[in-house]
């Protein structure tokens, strides 16, 4: 019965859709984390009359046709690249952009990686690096005597030296922006690479061309809404139970058939 097929496709589509979910609020707390979202398209139709076939020797014609779906699938995961909050960390490193931008990041694959997490340190050569020790880009050296570090909404990062009344300017952070930000691929460790789709990465000085500007001592929380992500839970949980049903529908109606045979 083609019921159970259907039925088991929409099945196999919320169980994804659970696991985006899950996802999402697994990762409520990730420092510039996009949630993800599930999209579906119905797969091909079996159809026993077409639209406008001639029902009769006088020429009439259905107006509708006869179609039976195959079931769904899953069309894609698209990440949402909204605003997250800006939160207050006091933190001289953190870094928050407001705005399209995103960090720039030397992978040790040699890939330049993208990110919105900006809980930046001090390497061992005193070189900017993300948590996991990659090289901010352009790299920039923090001297090993400076006891503060400024970095304004430009991006220009300037430090004081001992006990000097005046800042030294030690370098600029750039920001990268993409035609379609949703096209990235994500990389783990809260980082995305460029693909074909996303288009190639726009670089340039905060404050320009509506790249974003920069927040110091924030960081960018999570964009997930833990009510929309529990009710879309709930959602998905009832479609699959009701799938389920159907299932166990068309196994009964398929019983009842065996047993008048």
């Amino acid at each position: 019965m083609k019921a159970l097929y259907i039925a088991s496709t929409g099945m196999a589509a919320q169980e994804r859709n659970v696991e985006v979910i899950s996802n999402n609020i697994a990762n409520m707390r990730t420092t510039g984390y996009k949630k993800a979202r599930a999209e579906f398209q119905d797969l091909l139709y079996q159809a026993y009359r077409q639209a406008g076939s001639t029902t009769s020797e006088s020429g009439t014609m259905a107006p509708v046709a006869i179609e039976i779906g195959s079931g769904v699938r899953t069309a894609a995961t698209p990440r949402i690249m909204s605003q997250g909050t800006p939160e207050l960390t006091e933190k001289e490193l953190d870094l928050a952009v407001r705005g399209e931008g995103f960090f720039v990041v030397q992978m040790p694959d040699g890939r330049t990686g993208y990110t919105r997490d900006g809980s930046f340190e001090r390497g061992p050569d005193g070189q900017l690096v993300t948590v996991d020790g990659y090289a901010v880009q352009p790299g920039i050296t923090i001297p090993g005597n400076a006891n503060q570090v400024q970095v304004s909404a430009d991006g220009v990062v300037e430090v004081y030296l001992d006990n000097a009344t005046t800042p030294t300017q030690v370098g600029q952070l750039q920001l990268a922006r993409f035609v379609n930000k949703a096209g990235l691929a994500s990389a783990g460790n809260n980082l995305f690479v460029e693909t074909a789709s996303s288009g190639p990465a726009q670089v340039g000085a905060p404050t320009t061309d509506g790249i974003g500007d920069l927040l110091q001592g924030y960081l960018e929380a999570s964009n997930v809404n833990s009510v929309t992500e529990i009710a879309d839970l709930i959602a998905a949980q009832r479609a699959y139970e009701m799938n389920a049903r159907v299932i166990s529908g068309a196994d009964e109606m398929m019983q009842s058939t065996t047993q008048l045979r």
